[in-house]
C-alpha cells in the first residue's frame, strides 16, 4: 500500500464517520456517545461527546422555548395582497 493511498483511505474514512454521525438519529447519537465515553479518549474529544450524551432536544437548547417563540413569529399574517403576473417572450 502506498502512502498515497494510505492517506486517500484515512480521509475516506474519516468522511464516512462524519456522514454518519451527522445522519444518525438523536436518540442513536446519545446513545453511541455514551458508549464511547467508556474508552479513553483526549479531553476536548470527551467533552464534545458528552455534550453530545447529554443534548435533550433538537436544537440543543434544553428546552428554552426559543422554537415555539419563532412559530409565534411566523403565525402572523402577511396581507393577502395580489400580484400581477408578467410573461417575457422569448427572444429568437
Amino acid at each position: 500500500m502506498t502512502l498515497q493511498s494510505l492517506i486517500v483511505f484515512v480521509v475516506v474514512a474519516c468522511c464516512f464517520g462524519y456522514a454518519g454521525w451527522t445522519l444518525l438519529p438523536q436518540a442513536a447519537r446519545r446513545l453511541m456517545a455514551k458508549s464511547l465515553l467508556r474508552l479513553p479518549m483526549h479531553a476536548s474529544l470527551r467533552l464534545s461527546l458528552e455534550r453530545a450524551a447529554s443534548a435533550s432536544g433538537a436544537c440543543h437548547c434544553s428546552g428554552c422555548e426559543q422554537g415555539s417563540i419563532q412559530r409565534g413569529l411566523q403565525q402572523k399574517v402577511a396581507p393577502n395582497s395580489a400580484q400581477p403576473m408578467v410573461f417575457h417572450p422569448r427572444k429568437s
